[in-house]
Order: C-alpha cells, then sequence, then structure tokens
C-alpha cells in the first residue's frame, strides 16, 4: 500500500496535490511519502520481531539524507556499499553498530574510513578483499569484524542484472569453497570472523529462492560450529520484490512465516538488508508533457524528465506504471512512447504504452520510482540533477534542491595554458 491517491480526479501525495508540487517546485522532481516510508519499514521489521534482528536498510536504493533520517528514527541501520553510502549513513544519524559494508571492490582507503568508525562488520566477498582487511586492520592495530558473503548458487528467478547469487556471479564466495575461506579467515591475526551472509538477487516475487537459499546456508552453519568457529549474526540479504505493473510478490509477513523456523535453527542474530520494498513504491517521478509527435510509425509524448533522471526502463527494460496528475473519466486512449530529452534513442519512460490521450502541458506521475531512482541519476547531456521532496501529511519538504548550471562544473577548472 502507498500513499498516492486520486481526489476529484487529481492525484494527491498524501494530503498535497501533485499540481501544487509542480507550482512550487517545477518539474521534472521526485516526491517522496513519509506516511508510506514508515508504513513498509514497520511491516517490515514487524513481520521479522519473534526473532533478535537488525534491519540494515540498503542504502542503494534511496540515500537521500532525509530518507536516510527517518530510517534511523525507526531504528534502520544501513547496508552500504561504499564510503560515500558510510559517509551519509553516519550524516543521517545511523548508529555505526548498525552498519554493514558489502561490496566486492572495497579500497584500502574505505576499510580504514569503515575501521575508525567503528561499523558492525564487513560482508566479504573474496579472498583477496579477506587479505586486504586483515592488512589494514593490522596497520591500525585493530581487529576487523566480517561476515564472508556465501553464494549458495540458487537461481532468484529476476532481471540477470539483479540476480547475485548464482555461480556465475561477481559476488561472494563459492558454496564449494566457504569452508575453506572462512577457516583461513579465522587463521589471520587482525580478522575476527563473526557473520554468515547470503544474498541471492533483488526484486524477487517468490518465497521458494529465500527458503532454498537459507537451507544450504544453515548446512554450512552447523559445519562451521562443529570446526569450532562461532558464527553471531546471520545476514540473509534483502531483494523481496515489489510491484511495479502485474507483479504479485509475498507480504513481508509471508516471507517472515516461512523462514522464521529457519532463523530460529540459526541461533544466531539476524541482519536484514531490505531496500526497495521499503521505498520503491514510497516515490514517483513527476514530469511534464512538452510536446506530442506523431509520426507514420509511432506517437511520442515527449517529457521533461529523461534517462538520466530515471535509467530503470532503458538499462532493465523495466516497467514503471505512469498516471495522469489529472484524470478525465472515460477518457479516450491512445499507445505513446513516452520519452525525453535525451540524445538517445534509449531515453525513454516506457514504450507502446496505453493510456489516456496526453497533451502538452499535462502532469504525468511516474510510480514506483522511489528505489533505484534517483541514486542512479547521472548528469548526461548536462543536465542538472532534480529535485527531491518529501511530503508529510499537509506539508512538502525541499529534501535536495534542483541543481542549477553552476553546480555542473563545481570542481572543474581550465589550465592556466588553455586560458590564452
Amino acid at each position: 500500500m502507498h500513499h498516492f491517491h486520486y481526489h476529484n480526479d487529481s492525484l494527491f501525495c498524501e494530503d498535497i496535490p501533485l499540481e501544487r508540487i509542480a507550482k512550487e517546485q517545477g518539474t521534472p522532481c521526485y516526491i517522496y511519502s513519509h506516511a508510506t516510508l514508515t508504513r513498509h519499514f514497520q511491516a517490515y521489521d514487524q513481520a521479522f520481531a519473534s526473532v533478535p534482528h537488525i534491519i540494515a536498510f540498503a542504502m542503494k536504493a534511496n540515500s537521500n539524507l532525509a530518507v536516510l533520517r527517518l530510517m534511523s528514527s525507526l531504528g534502520s541501520g544501513a547496508d552500504i556499499v561504499s564510503g560515500g553510502e558510510l559517509f551519509r549513513a553516519l550524516k543521517a544519524g545511523i548508529p555505526p553498530n548498525k552498519i554493514v559494508f558489502a561490496g566486492v571492490g572495497k579500497s584500502h582507503e574505505e576499510i580504514k574510513y569503515a575501521l575508525e568508525s567503528d561499523i558492525l562488520f564487513f560482508n566479504v566477498e573474496s579472498s583477496a578483499e579477506l587479505q586486504a582487511i586483515n592488512e589494514v586492520a593490522m596497520g591500525m592495530g585493530m581487529h576487523a569484524r566480517v561476515a564472508l558473503r556465501v553464494n549458495p548458487d540458487i537461481d532468484p528467478h529476476t532481471h540477470p542484472y539483479i540476480s547475485t547469487g548464482m555461480k556465475k556471479s561477481k559476488f561472494g564466495i563459492g558454496a564449494d569453497r566457504a569452508l575453506e575461506e572462512f577457516q583461513k579467515a579465522a587463521s589471520l591475526s587482525n580478522i575476527q570472523v563473526v557473520g554468515l551472509h547470503a544474498h541471492i538477487g533483488s526484486q524477487l516475487t517468490k518465497i521458494s529462492p529465500f527458503v532454498d537459499s537459507l537451507t544450504k546456508v544453515l548446512g554450512l552453519l552447523h559445519t562451521l560450529k562443529g570446526k569450532g568457529i562461532p558464527i553471531q549474526y546471520l545476514n540473509i540479504g534483502g531483494g523481496l520484490g515489489i510491484t511495479y505493473s502485474d507483479e504479485t510478490p509475498p507480504h513481508p509477513k509471508d516471507l517472515a512465516e516461512a523462514i522464521t523456523p529457519l532463523l530460529r535453527e540459526s541461533e544466531c542474530e539476524i541482519i536484514l538488508e531490505p531496500g526497495r520494498v521499503i521505498v520503491g513504491n514510497a516515490g514517483i517521478l513527476l514530469t511534464r508533457v512538452l510536446y506530442i509527435k506523431d509520426t507514420d510509425a509511432k506517437k511520442f509524448a515527449i517529457v521533461d524528465a529523461a534517462m538520466n533522471d530515471l535509467i530503470r526502463p532503458s538499462l532493465y527494460d523495466a516497467h514503471h506504471d505512469i498516471l495522469p496528475v489529472h484524470q478525465v473519466p472515460n477518457a479516450p486512449e491512445d499507445v505513446y512512447d513516452v520519452v525525453g530529452p535525451i540524445c538517445e534513442s534509449g531515453d525513454f519512460l516506457a514504450q507502446n504504452r496505453t493510456m489516456p490521450l496526453v497533451k502538452a502541458g499535462d502532469l504525468l506521475a511516474v510510480m514506483s520510482a522511489g528505489a533505484y531512482a534517483f541514486t542512479m541519476a547521472s548528469n548526461y547531456n548536462s543536465r542538472p540533477r532534480v529535485p527531491e521532496i518529501l511530503v508529510k501529511e499537509g506539508e512538502s519538504f525541499v529534501v535536495r534542491k534542483r541543481e542549477s548550471y553552476e553546480d555542473l562544473i563545481l570542481g572543474e577548472q581550465i589550465p592556466e595554458f588553455l586560458k590564452s
């Protein structure tokens, strides 16, 4: 459930009409619902209330400081994949002892920063990374807490670009080598093995891959304990999907009911890393139609948002519902490609989409744009990134201002020899 709804044929976010936000802030812009963010986090947190756990919100889905501060106020930690995300998490007030650091390519500087910040632990993805963490920790006279990420070779039945638990994936350590790597980790002088991690992919719409992965992981967990390697934390990752179009993903409570017996069997504190399921349907991208272009082959609705603002349709062929901000009952329909101003054929938000008739000046809401949307935005074609707006009941707050042209050249400079 989300808090975007029609009232008198006008689309609202909570108690504010989107037309008002467009008038005040311009378009395009991202709009997030405080009530939806809160509801979705609490639904996930409460679903796993019967087992000791930490929610580590996956910041790659949405790293806006206001969103992170809200997550922190609700009791969340953070799943990070860079030093920049660690900086943001700490700035937002997320406790270091609820931060886990994932990713296959941590630099020595990032490892040092995380150790200085006293994060909960690193999710280690390879033997080479384990050695690097040990070396950095040794140089600092510290011990690094780690969880080894195991690749259980489970097909998550999702888009191949967001499938992370198969043998061919760059992520994790193969299940056949996991015991050897755990023993190696336990022998290193400045490593403290505290956890086991498995994350098989994103936008999962079935429970069975979670169960299959966890079953494999528990077998390894029992073996480790038998070898004298006690595991305190079991990190089961995230990945639960949302409804973009006609998907029917399980509710968090359904997932919890299916896997809680296995979680209890582990006798570990559970780390959960949801991202999309919390923020995906809590946000939209608001855009305005600039022109209608009618050709012999296609009808195009050219809008002021583009692939640099929301790349998911171009990158994944992802579907996002597109709704008129002002709906006309029983309006005639037509088929459009909804495209942006970027100089690329791949610049589209929807293709061959049946929609109510639209005209220049109309406002459109691109739905389910709270996750992997602004975080993947760029300045391609020297387009300033758009503002982010947080709505709470009847008030709206600019939580990231629109970039200016001057912002585009911050940090750039022309060498003296070119100035003449």
